[in-house]
């Protein structure tokens, strides 16, 4: 494999796409020689500790490319203590590797003591909000990092506390992020699968988010469950398994447009594929289709 050397020096990132790092394609990145991505994201918790092939790889990558880290289990609103051990251990690997800002889900992901693989929903409550911020507020903190969290998919509403209703979904995540003071990862497909899967109008739902405290962008593909008589989805789920569709692309160009026109700097947009991970050549097509439409929106 023959390593090429830095493609971009350290700078902001706005109005450029990236690509998630995963083990399938990183071989492949690490040999193009013209690559339409700008930046990487990494999961921290696939690589603390490790060495080897896989650490050797990471590190030929973030001396190439600018990186960006997301978490998968930082539960940033749970009732457990804080691992301060994980804490450690997550800001020393993040300043390694020169990672911009760390990001993770806005969600449960401990409960009773035991740790869930599926990114559970808060119940869109004042508590939620206040036990989230602060929990924000700490990772910050101990990480000395820009923080931000990502609002997430869901197929169920949680229970609320008794007496009080639910706020909206795009109240609560402004509510955090303007308590916690931090930035909003903002995961677009995330939107039209609740958008989809609670009758909700995904262009309100936009207008109704800090816009000013994006960070970043997530765009990613997702599998219809369910339809209904015309054919229309009544129940998709978030895969990051399947290509982009046009919905998911014209609601980032709506996004992106309304920034643009409230004078906000375009964040930068990363194509998550998780699973069913195609070649190479395919996810560039979905990069240079998003390119395109930041490259539109800013010119």
């Amino acid at each position: 494999m023959t390593l090429l050397p830095p493609i971009l020096p350290p700078h902001l990132l706005h109005g450029t796409v990236g690509l998630g790092f995963r083990a399938a394609i990183a071989e492949a990145m690490l040999a193009s020689d013209v690559t339409p991505w700008s930046f990487i994201e990494i999961a921290p918790e696939n690589y603390l500790g490790v060495g080897g092939r896989r650490g050797r790889l990471l590190a030929m990558a973030s001396e190439r490319w600018p990186v960006v880290s997301h978490g998968l289990c930082g539960d940033f609103s749970g009732a457990a203590p804080i691992d301060e051990g994980l804490l450690q251990a997550l800001r020393g690997f993040l300043r390694a590797h020169d990672a911009r800002w760390y990001s993770d889900h806005l969600c449960l992901t401990h409960v009773d003591g035991g740790e869930s693989h599926d990114l559970l929903p808060l119940p869109l409550s004042k508590e939620a909000v206040d036990r989230a911020a602060a929990r924000v507020r700490a990772v910050a903190d101990r990480l000395e990092l820009p923080v931000a969290v990502e609002n997430v998919s869901a197929y169920l509403r949680a229970p609320m506390p008794v007496g009080e209703a639910p706020m909206a979904e795009w109240d609560f995540v402004s509510a955090v992020v303007e308590q916690a003071d931090c930035g909003l990862l903002l995961d677009v497909n995330n939107v039209y699968v609740n958008a989809v899967n609670f009758g909700l109008d995904p262009r309100a739902f936009i207008l109704g988010l800090p816009l000013h405290r994006v960070l970043q962008f997530h765009m990613a593909g997702h599998h219809v469950e369910a339809v209904d008589d015309s054919g229309a989805p009544t129940l998709v789920i978030d895969t990051h398994g399947a290509p982009m569709i046009d919905p998911v692309y014209d609601l980032l160009d709506f996004t992106l447009t309304t920034m643009r026109e409230r004078g906000l700097p375009l964040p930068p947009v990363l194509l998550e594929r998780d699973h069913q991970i195609p070649p190479l050549p395919e996810l560039n097509v979905e990069l240079g289709r998003l390119q395109s439409i930041v490259d539109g929106v800013r010119s």
